[in-house]
């Protein structure tokens, strides 16, 4: 008989609404029967495409000896972190206070009735081993230690919130804002930085867009080689490994070793879209050709697997994850045999399939198939079987094409198909910047179409909203939702102006500042004013997985308030950096994107704003390309009205273009000639 997740959107819910397990989604309706019946909660929170979730939900949520004794002691609640990052957030503070280590999906956490937690961990087989809590073992001790220890669960409580409240940044008006986090981060970065393999640390290794777009901006603006050197090797090897998918494209969420070889095969539209405008800059400053093979692979991936359709209709936006797991096993769909593959290539496809892709190599993978990476170049299989690089390289391109179609065959990974606001204007932004640089019309037309749809179906009332699936949009939306979105429009408008999604940008900036800015103290919180009242208000400004919002919101808000000679975005902006000062001096190199902010702040960047006829404003605007890294462009066609002050530069008659460049709020005179343009721009650069 389903329990309580039956009604819900959330494909994650909806795969335990047939548990024997009594679920209930977080609400009032669970909250309040745990108070009146004095009952812990237990809180599982996980996602769709999560590994171990699937496992722990296999071992323990489907055998009903363990469900029986969870529905006899306690108030079950299962979360989707995607759709609440705000618990997910709280209660992965919370796990981390009360265990001394980071925590992780699946959560698992014991609380009182009152939302505090008690104890908890992440994934617990259901039987105790290799050191391990058993969790049919562990529920009833824990239900016993709640009903026996009440006064060590309020004391402990209470400790508790005062450590989530010292959470909260504290502002320190003594401190001035200065480069010094700045170089401090790239030193630690830079000493992190895996000089063999790429990227930062050892395994598991994760991709860390923050703070490589950090380092590229080292390069780009210090003109430092060894920052451009790191992020590019980091971006070769990164391509190579199995960590990308070699012949679907499209990058899994990290690799379970240092070299990028073996993934945790599940593929989330963020990470893809946070790497877009990353291998975009890193092609606009190298032209290395792999670079911009691996951004059209992954659009092509995003668009034919990623792209919501219902009945023959697209929907205009992505939806959220790919599964690891296929048949109930994590990496079966994308692993090989070596029969597979020669069954599928002709006897010269194969031999140089097997020395490119490693087949020739013990298997990489369970030590029974291989995962596909690149471990020979191009070069080097053409002079071991003397043939030509284009012979070879032909060869290797007719082989990815006939093994995706045969992979196409497989039985899929799951999809979430729910589509996530945040998600969403992270990948209008690598789709519009992508399009930008490589001059893909209709890679800005994909983000168009985006923003259409969220700005029709997730912005009610002048309020955004968190979640879409199956015509439902809910969820109030978190800081994420608008700081991203804004951080993607504006990117669009400097591809493409469309007046609406300037409107659209001036709208969400003026909602950040109302629901979600901490007025008196500076920073915005990760929920609004309104928002359902949690154990905890959080204000993060370190960056994880995705960009810290407080950063991304600083980073926008400065850019449009240039833009537009709007000052109470500049001062928000200022006040975010403000409270946060202290935690970027203790710890640069987890603040890359703040540090990012505050390096606007501290060098505004330039604003050339161009206005043409239709014809000649894409010349200027693919002249203009090399230095977009640096300097915010906007190239309105001539016709346009009702432009903001800031914005409405009259074209003198009888010119088809004209450009002004302005910095620290004026302007210098109009320039007519792209040549003059150009020196000047490079003279102020």
């Amino acid at each position: 008989m389903p329990n309580h997740l039956i009604g819900e959107t959330s494909p994650y819910l909806l795969q335990h609404a047939d548990n024997p397990v009594e679920w209930y989604p977080w609400g009032e309706a669970a909250l309040q029967r745990a108070r009146a019946e004095n009952k812990p909660i237990l809180l599982s929170i996980g996602y769709s495409a999560c590994h171990w979730c699937h496992v722990m939900a296999h071992e323990s949520f489907e055998d009903p000896q363990v469900a029986a004794i969870m529905n006899a002691h306690f108030i079950n609640i299962k979360v989707d972190r995607e759709e609440r990052p705000d618990l997910d957030q709280i209660y992965q503070d919370a796990h981390y206070i009360l265990n001394h280590r980071s925590g992780g999906w699946p959560l698992t956490m014991f609380l009182a009735p009152d939302q505090i937690p008690f104890f908890g961990g992440t994934y617990f087989p259901r039987t105790a081993h290799h050191g391990m809590h058993g969790f049919i073992d562990l529920l009833p001790r824990v239900a016993e230690f709640f009903r026996t220890r009440p006064a060590d669960i309020e004391q402990q409580s209470g400790s508790l919130l005062k450590l989530l409240t010292r959470t909260l940044p504290a502002q320190d008006t003594s401190l001035t804002h200065s480069r010094q986090p700045i170089e401090e981060a790239w030193t630690y970065l830079h000493h992190l930085y895996d000089s063999t393999s790429g990227g930062f640390g050892d395994a598991p290794k994760f991709l860390h867009p923050a703070e490589l777009a950090f380092c590229l901006r080292r390069f780009v603006i210090d003109g430092n080689e060894d920052a451009r050197q790191l992020v590019t090797h980091t971006l070769e090897k990164m391509a190579a490994g199995g960590l990308y998918d070699q012949l679907g494209g499209g990058f899994c969420r990290y690799s379970t070793d240092r070299y990028w070889r073996i993934p945790h095969f599940e593929k989330m539209l963020y990470d893809n879209a946070l790497l877009l405008p990353l291998y975009a800059d890193a092609w606009l400053l190298t032209r290395n050709p792999l670079f911009q093979r691996v951004t059209e692979e992954t659009i092509a991936w995003a668009t034919r697997e990623m792209w919501i359709a219902r009945d023959g209709r697209d929907l205009g936006a992505f939806c959220s994850s790919l599964d690891a797991d296929a048949e109930g096993q994590e990496g079966k769909f994308y692993v090989w045999t070596r029969e597979a593959v020669q069954a599928v290539l002709t006897p010269e496809e194969y031999v140089v399939t097997v020395a490119y892709y490693g087949l020739d190599r013990p298997p990489n993978f369970e030590h029974a198939c291989w995962h596909l990476e690149v471990v020979q170049s191009i070069a080097a299989i053409a002079s071991q079987h003397q043939l030509s690089e284009p012979t070879v390289q032909e060869r290797i391109n007719s082989a990815r094409k006939k093994l995706l179609l045969a992979r196409a065959q497989r039985v899929r990974p799951g999809r979430d198909d729910k589509i996530l606001t945040s998600w969403n204007a992270l990948m209008i932004k690598g789709l519009a910047r992508a399009g930008q640089v490589f001059q893909r019309p209709e890679w800005v037309a994909l983000a168009e179409r985006t923003v259409d749809f969220v700005r029709e179906q997730l912005w009610k009332d002048s309020r955004l909203l968190a979640t879409f699936k199956d015509g439902k949009a809910h969820l109030n939306a978190y800081l994420d939702d608008y700081a991203f979105l804004l951080d993607g429009l504006l990117t669009l408008i400097q591809t493409r102006f469309r007046q609406s999604d300037l409107d659209f940008a001036t709208a969400l900036a003026e909602k950040l500042l109302d629901q979600f800015e901490d007025s008196a103290a500076g920073g915005f919180f990760f929920t609004s004013h309104d928002h359902e009242k949690l154990i905890h208000r959080a204000k993060t400004g370190h960056d994880n997985a995705i960009p810290a919002g407080n950063g991304i919101a600083a980073i926008a808000l400065q850019r449009l308030g240039h833009l537009l000679g709007e000052p109470r975005y500049l001062q928000a902006a200022e006040r975010t950096l403000q409270i946060f000062s202290d935690e970027i001096s203790q710890q640069p190199g987890t603040h890359c994107s703040l540090l990012i902010a505050l390096e606007a702040f501290l060098t505004p960047p330039q604003i050339v704003i161009l206005r043409g006829e239709q014809t000649v404003l894409p010349i200027w605007q693919t002249a203009l390309l090399p230095y977009t890294l640096r300097a915010v462009t906007v190239a309105l066609p001539a016709g346009l009205a009702d432009l903001p002050d800031n914005l409405n530069k009259p074209l003198p008659v009888g010119e088809k273009a004209g450009a002004w460049v302005c910095e620290d709020r004026r302007c210098l005179p109009e320039i007519r000639q792209l040549e003059d343009l150009l020196a000047v721009i490079a003279l102020r650069q």
